[in-house]
């Protein structure tokens, strides 16, 4: 059974004799099954946060848990046109180059030229490396002409998918590119050649329900917010200009709850659809098994409770909190069999982010609960409650 996903892709006019029409388009998806255990899903993240630090990449592991399209609890993945060839690529925001050929070759068509440079990219629990060439892409019904693509030589972590499109900030191509100082991202392109009024990307996900792991139950909106997918308004936050964080989705956190229990009263963090959990400080971390009963599962790596907890958990950026019930921060008993959990217990997606430097990342597991918008042109992020 083919899986579909509507992206919405909207533009406005230019100060140009040429009107550009908003485009949707409905798009196949393939199922990825890249899902190896629990334990290297939570080490993903963790990894990534040791990469946001500064701290040499760990050894990868054999999954990929980045955004995009279908949701398999671990990655959501869209269909990418490169020089006329469809490749499964993972939506990143935490990253921001846009390369191919984790599986299968990736050279340019007749539409597309090497720039001569070399590309080589670590995303903490994997990497690739390769050549640079520009080429036509597609996406969403857009399409860039001359677009910054990284040919895969070699590449680690990445299985069941083809690549990443990236949507972080370009500041993250910077050194990766051998004969550039930093590449335009996809979103990027799109603005500047007035696809797009405003460089924004929205992002809808939707948690899984029952026993499934791979429903198409995503959105990405190129171009501003589709109001369709989210409730009441959206409630906007600065990016960080300073700090680790700020080359990335950066944000402040004004504190963690559990419950009427603060967990900690600030944190800096990133919103990265590229990873699956939820990961707090060390110090909330704990207090939260404390405030919830449990402990660190030795076998899988994950929180768990013999008693289901029963406290919101809450995250609060400014002067809005935003909450997760118990529902939305445990996982499924269905979908245990997939884990490999052990019935009886009680799972969360909330998982130790560490205690120095950026210790928190936003991942898919909050954002398959609220809208969120990554506002380039103002910097800024935005949430609302999904639908």
């Amino acid at each position: 059974m083919i899986s579909f996903i509507t992206l919405l892709a909207a533009s406005a006019a230019l100060a140009s004799p040429i009107e550009r029409q908003a485009k949707t388009a409905v798009l196949p998806l393939k199922r990825v099954s890249n899902f190896t255990s629990v334990k290297n899903l939570v080490s993903k993240g963790q990894a990534r946060l040791n990469r946001v630090n500064g701290v040499a990449a760990i050894s990868a592991v054999s999954e990929v848990s980045s955004g995009s399209v279908t949701n398999e609890d671990v990655s959501y993945v869209a269909p990418v046109s490169i020089g006329g060839t469809t490749y499964d690529l993972i939506v990143d925001t935490g990253s921001s180059n846009t390369w191919c050929g984790a599986q299968s070759s990736c050279e340019p068509s007749s539409t597309g030229k090497s720039t001569g440079g070399t590309v080589e990219v670590s995303y903490g629990s994997g990497s690739f490396s390769g050549k640079e060439y520009k080429d036509k892409v597609s996406f969403g019904g857009l399409t860039v002409s001359s677009q910054s693509i990284g040919a895969a030589t070699s590449s680690s972590g990445f299985s069941g998918v083809d690549g990443i499109i990236g949507f972080g900030p370009v500041v993250l191509t910077e050194g990766t590119v051998s004969n550039a100082n930093t590449v335009p991202t996809f979103l990027d392109n799109l603005y500047s050649q007035g696809s797009i009024s405003e460089e924004v990307l929205g992002v809808s996900f939707s948690p899984e329900s029952g026993s499934d792991t791979d429903d198409t139950n995503g959105e990405l909106t190129l171009g501003g917010a589709d109001s369709s997918k989210y409730s009441g308004s959206l409630t906007y936050f600065p990016k960080l200009t300073s700090g680790d964080a700020s080359y990335y989705w950066g944000i402040s956190i004004s504190s963690f709850t559990f419950g009427s229990t603060t967990l900690a009263s600030s944190a800096s963090g990133i919103v990265d659809t590229g990873t699956t959990l939820i990961y707090i400080p060390t110090s909330a971390y704990n207090k939260f098994l404390s405030a919830a009963g449990g402990k660190t599962d030795s076998s899988s790596g994950l929180a768990v409770f013999t008693t289901k907890p029963t406290s919101n958990f809450g995250i609060t950026f400014g002067s809005t909190r935003y909450s997760l019930t118990p529902s939305q921060y445990l996982i499924p008993t269905a979908q245990y069999s997939y884990y490999g959990l052990s019935s009886g217990k009680y799972y969360a997606w909330i998982s130790d982010g560490g205690s120095s430097g950026v210790d928190t990342i936003i991942g898919q597991k909050f954002l398959e609960n609220y809208y969120s918008v990554f506002d380039t042109t103002n910097s800024r992020i935005g949430f609302a409650t999904g639908i």
